[in-house]
């Protein structure tokens, strides 16, 4: 049996959850999630605990189970206490700015590059060179992270671009010169 579909999840205090057939939705304090999941697991809430079971053991089965509760745990961290990504800009020069809630990056093009926030992504500045993408789906702040770390990926030369705070770029030697 799946070690991570099998634990059930304990719903807190200041949260409600509500399952309809193959769909959860989620409020918090944070805001409200919804989700539809495949029909064939069973999702069942009783006394504030949410279990997810499955009705056999086919390999298809089996992949579902541990994804559908790990979904739903999701959500509900997401509405109590939101997720955040966090990005760093290296490279002399390089800087992103906030105009409303569009993120502007200016990353050594011969232009700027804007991003807009999607529904429930926002975007705040510690200072020009670190990013924070809030939010309360993980999957949508992870998303947009991604896309603004595509924009200008770390390089192993010099180490420019833009980083995830805890991401370690390995570094390469440069061009080997031959002394006479």
């Amino acid at each position: 049996m799946s070690r991570i579909g099998r634990l059930p999840i304990t719903i807190p205090d200041g949260a409600e959850v509500a399952v309809d057939g193959s769909s959860v939705t989620a409020k918090g304090p944070r805001g409200e999630l919804s989700r539809s999941f495949d029909p064939d697991m069973t999702i069942s809430l009783d006394d504030g605990v949410l279990t997810v079971s499955r009705p056999t053991d086919q390999a298809r089965h089996r992949a579902l189970h541990g994804l559908t509760r790990s979904l739903i745990f999701n959500m509900i961290a997401g509405v109590m206490e939101g997720y955040e990504k966090i990005l760093e800009i290296h490279g002399v020069g390089y800087k992103a700015e906030l105009r409303g809630s569009q993120l502007v990056l200016s990353v050594g093009y011969s232009h700027t590059v804007p991003m807009d926030a999607p529904d429930g992504v926002e975007f705040a500045l510690d200072s020009p060179t670190v990013i924070r993408v809030k939010g309360i789906d993980k999957e949508k702040v992870g998303q947009i992270a991604a896309e603004i770390r595509k924009v200008r990926p770390p390089e192993p030369y010099k180490g420019k671009g833009i980083r995830y705070r805890d991401e370690y770029v390995r570094r390469k030697a440069g061009k080997a010169t031959v002394g006479a």
